[in-house]
């Protein structure tokens, strides 16, 4: 699985290629955690979100399909006692309902033969009046970048690729009404938060 041959070097690429973006989405991604939060993490990488919604959360459970992501993910979250590590499909998500405060799903919509389908589970397992945040990368124009051209053409299998109003307009397909924040820069972050309790 691509994903498991690029989790030892995938923390180089979020730190230096696009370093400052990440630091300010995860600080963003941390604002809606509070301190009495459980808090579920699907396809969590290398544990970039995970460190610190750990910081802020009651709990995590911080889950990947890619097992060498999920070890990634161990080692940095390693010093922290409230997180616990489980494979998980974001497809067929094996929790009950309404089990969630918060529900977290960073850069994998793109990848996604059925994004909708993995939406409605996130908002099957997040509790009424929780949220679920979702930071995907975009495009700054409508062509790819280098870096998206770079990782496609290693293996990571783009289904989709987003600009930040385009990001917008799949959410309207979908018959979403989320909150949306960006990040600008390099490659910019676009974060959709969808309240349960307005669907």
């Amino acid at each position: 699985m691509f994903w498991d041959k690029v989790a030892p070097v995938y923390n180089l690429f979020e730190n230096i290629y696009n370093g400052k973006v990440n630091k300010e989405m995860c600080n963003k991604v941390a604002s809606f955690i509070d301190s009495d939060d459980c808090v579920l993490e699907c396809a969590c990488g290398a544990g970039m979100i995970s460190m610190v919604i750990a910081q802020k959360a009651k709990t995590l459970i911080a889950t990947d399909y890619s097992k060498s992501m999920l070890n990634q993910t161990k080692k940095n979250c390693s010093k922290y006692s409230n997180v616990k590590f489980e494979s998980s499909n974001i497809m067929d998500l094996k929790y009950e309902s309404n089990s969630f405060d918060k529900v977290v799903a960073g850069n994998v919509i793109h990848l996604l033969d059925e994004p909708y389908e993995a939406i409605e589970e996130l908002l099957r397992v997040c509790k009424i009046g929780g949220k679920v945040i979702i930071p995907t990368y975009v495009n700054n124009k409508e062509k790819s970048s280098r870096a998206v051209k770079m990782w496609h053409k290693l293996g990571a299998g783009f289904k989709k690729q987003f600009t930040y109003d385009k990001y917008k307009e799949f959410f309207k397909k979908g018959n979403y009404n989320p909150d949306f924040y960006i990040i600008p820069g390099r490659m910019p972050s676009a974060i959709a938060v969808i309240e349960k309790d307005k669907q």
